[in-house]
């Protein structure tokens, strides 16, 4: 039986003709250019010599021939000078300029196909990296990554590179629209990480490549380890599918580490802008140590503030938001905020979660004003004494 080698589908698939192929144009056109200045001045030289002329009508005459203009002031009357004219026409004027203007537009079409395959090296500083792409609906979630990190004054103008192999074809015209550049490569290949000037970066992001599956974080380990030699640890934020390899990960001093959540890229840019924020988050979502409930709670204009006091000297938890009595949401109003509502959104702890009895007698406790109770001095005071008859 034979064995055919493994194969990794996540190799880039580069078109060779591509590489170098503009490098080799410019090649080209600097030699056309110095042909064609040398035949210049070849052609100045001669018109001294043969027409004896100034260096300056020299000069001038070399340039109105080879831009073929000849406005007829000066022109060669010698044999030998007019030679020299025509080699100058017909090799620099008609065949070396057709020949710089084809190369030009050969090098722009290479540039631009470069460009659009990922294998341009873009020069890139103080930009946003991010390794790897999502498996599934990549151009979808890179459109919204993006416009949050655009909504933040500070990232509104820096550029923001792609490092995968998802967009081989080139990147979507929103995507172009948003500022994004593209590298074809992979995280886990230093000349790559070189190529998309990762050590000049001001963020790192590295994605899972699968968030269903536990293997991609072999993969984002290796990433985050090649980034961590070369002293990036602390701008680089990544993904992680499996709780227990956070240790490895962290063991590494990355910035921030955070389940992949496909549907929130959010997330990311709030770990990126206030790190920490993404461990709020993800303990809300899973309920680990904390979690909201929804508690009936009748309020008649009390203040948010001491709506908040009250829960919080009680035990109960953190309020996070109040329903209305039309069922509308208000997520963390002000503290001056007066609240017409019929229910709280708290933030318990998941090991010992409130009843909502223990929620009314908080809040009966605190904001009870019927409840007065008799001025002990009163009871102090003796009734006067009766008169006598």
């Amino acid at each position: 039986m034979k064995i055919l080698p493994f194969k990794n589908t996540n190799e880039p698939q580069v078109n060779h003709a591509l590489v170098g192929s503009d490098a080799r144009i410019l090649k080209k056109i600097k030699r056309t250019i110095l042909t064609v200045l040398s035949l210049m001045v070849l052609h100045v030289l001669a018109m001294m010599g043969f027409e004896s002329l100034s260096l300056w009508q020299s000069v001038w005459l070399t340039l109105t021939t080879i831009t073929t203009v000849g406005y007829g002031d000066l022109s060669a009357k010698t044999m030998a000078g007019q030679a020299s004219t025509i080699i100058l026409i017909f090799m620099a004027a008609i065949t070396l300029v057709t020949f710089l203007v084809r190369d030009y537009v050969d090098y722009r079409i290479a540039r631009n196909e470069r460009i659009r395959s990922g294998l341009w090296d873009w020069n890139m500083d103080n930009h946003i990296l991010i390794i790897n792409a999502p498996k599934y609906n990549a151009d979808q979630f890179f459109q919204r990554l993006v416009t949050q990190i655009r909504e933040d004054d500070d990232y509104q103008h820096v550029d923001i590179l792609l490092l995968n192999t998802e967009f081989s074809g080139g990147l979507s015209a929103q995507l172009k629209d948003l500022g994004v550049r593209h590298v074809l490569g992979n995280g886990n290949n230093n000349e790559d990480l070189a190529r998309a000037e990762a050590t000049r970066a001001k963020h790192i992001f590295v994605l899972a490549r699968d968030e269903y599956h536990a293997d991609s974080d072999s993969i984002s380990f290796d990433i985050v380890h090649r980034l961590s030699e070369l002293g990036l640890a602390h701008i680089t934020l990544v993904e992680c599918v499996v709780d227990a390899n956070r240790k490895r990960m962290f063991e590494l001093d990355i910035k921030s580490i955070l389940r992949p959540i496909r549907s929130y890229p959010e997330i990311l840019v709030r770990a990126m802008d206030a790190p920490g924020s993404e461990v709020v988050i993800e303990d809300m979502f899973t309920r680990k140590d904390d979690h909201p409930e929804r508690y009936s709670i009748w309020l008649e204009g009390e203040s948010w503030a001491d709506v908040v006091a009250a829960m919080l000297r009680a035990g109960v938890g953190t309020p996070m938001a109040f329903i209305n009595k039309d069922g509308d949401i208000t997520v963390h109003p002000r503290g001056d905020v007066r609240v017409y509502a019929q229910s709280l959104i708290i933030l318990v702890k998941s090991d010992q979660v409130p009843t909502q009895e223990d929620v009314t007698n908080a809040f009966q406790k605190e904001f009870q004003k019927f409840a007065v109770e008799p001025d002990p001095r009163l009871s102090s005071v003796q009734s006067p004494p009766a008169s006598d008859q």
